[in-house]
């Protein structure tokens, strides 16, 4: 139909398998950590948080995840897309569902933005190994 189009996004069935796989590599690291998968829209699909991980994280690795998948970016690439303009950069950063740290991952298969992987608990680079393992588990680009 003329005027509707189609968009990918990533199933449940991943969602799950990247969450399971980033909670569990921070385990093997002995860094508990939330995991969020969103789809394309930025809408949430799965969560999953180990036990131990700090209570800021749950919302943290959503607005991860989110921020990754509305401008499908890694969040530190979006911080530089914004940081040339502080009025921006300062902006953006107050919008609900912004995180511009590391840990949010656009989840890319055969080339498309399907939704994004938000980890949060751990140091940045934390953070982003179990975003990775993530997506490794779903056969995802890895960043």
């Amino acid at each position: 139909m003329e005027g509707v189009i189609s968009i990918q996004t990533v199933s449940h069935e991943l969602a799950l398998t990247a969450v399971a796989a980033a909670v569990a590599r921070g385990a093997d690291m002995d860094c508990p950590v939330a995991a969020a998968v969103v789809g394309a829209g930025g809408d949430l699909l799965a969560f999953l948080r180990a036990n131990g991980s700090p209570a800021p994280s749950n919302k943290i690795a959503q607005d991860k995840a989110c921020t990754a998948a509305s401008f499908r970016v890694p969040t530190p690439d979006f911080y530089v897309m914004v940081s040339g303009n502080p009025a921006l950069r300062d902006g953006i950063g107050r919008q609900p569902g912004i995180a511009m740290f590391a840990g949010g991952l656009p989840i890319e298969i055969n080339g498309e933005c399907v939704g994004a992987i938000g980890v949060s608990g751990g140091s940045e680079e934390q953070d982003v190994e179990c975003a990775n393992a993530g997506l490794a588990a779903v056969d995802a680009r890895q960043f």
